[in-house]
């Protein structure tokens, strides 16, 4: 089913956009149609995704959560769903596909998994890894902004959110 004209979708690690327009430009010797998208919290950024460009949009575009899923995701995803991988290598690969898989489950489990990291770490005196933080506020700030842009709240609410709805 093709998107539409004000339907809220998710696209790869740009997060929650909006489909403000479809238009169509001259691209070499043709013209193309792209989808325009707008992040819901980035209004300076405009992303062209071509509708002719199916693994564009099959693997890095989808419908954005409805609240129903939301409920249901953090319901089903708990603090105990630790995905922490020990060997640095592997956890890397492994958070670098989630992440740009846009499941917002993984992610969360991403976003609970470091949390959690974090805490330990403060408790040595340590911080986290370099790269681990970097998941860990990417992670966090793809949930943030579906889950705030779906549910009408802001991005800095979430975790509020989340912790009343357990």
């Amino acid at each position: 089913m093709p998107y539409k004209i004000s339907d809220l979708v998710h696209y790869g690690t740009d997060g929650v956009c909006s489909i403000t327009d479809i238009i169509e430009k001259p691209f070499r010797d043709s013209m193309v149609k792209y989808y325009v998208l707008s992040p819901v919290f980035n209004a300076s950024a405009t992303i062209f995704v071509p509708l002719d460009n199916q693994k564009l949009i099959s693997e890095r575009m989808r419908y954005a959560l409805t609240p129903t899923e939301i409920k249901k995701i953090i319901s089903e995803t708990s603090s105990d769903d630790d995905i922490w991988i020990d060997n640095e290598t592997e956890r890397k690969a492994r958070y670098k596909e989630i992440i740009q898989s846009g499941d917002s489950r993984e992610i969360l489990k991403i976003v609970y998994t470091l949390s959690a990291h974090q805490e330990q770490q403060k408790a040595l005196g340590k911080k986290m890894h370099i790269a681990d933080e970097r998941f860990f506020k990417d992670a966090e700030r793809l949930i943030n902004n579906e889950f705030a842009a779906v549910l009408g709240i802001l991005p800095s609410e979430v975790f509020d959110y989340i912790r009343k709805s357990l």
